[in-house]
């Protein structure tokens, strides 16, 4: 049986262990998103206790928008760097 030591669990995530370039530049690239999304829930968590108004249901369409933009963009930057197949 394989057991985890204490040791080897804190020295799996320790301080020196940085995420590379390479994970660095992924977020970047996904930021627009993660920002996105934010606004959105920050939109849906304005109204749950409430019936949402019609100010709330714009802000919450506008923030939907930019969630899709987002998507649509990180997906065409991907299709962008992965080279077809058979080429």
């Amino acid at each position: 049986m394989d057991d985890i030591t204490v040791v080897e669990a804190l020295t799996a995530f320790a301080p020196w262990m940085e995420p590379t370039a390479a994970e660095l530049d992924a977020i970047d690239a996904e930021m627009p998103l993660i920002s996105a999304e934010s606004d959105l829930l920050d939109a849906q968590i304005a109204t749950l206790d409430r019936t949402p108004s019609e100010l709330d249901e714009r802000r919450i369409r506008r923030a939907r928008r930019r969630v899709l933009t987002a998507r649509r963009e990180l997906a065409n930057l991907a299709a962008a760097v992965v080279p077809e197949v058979g080429a």
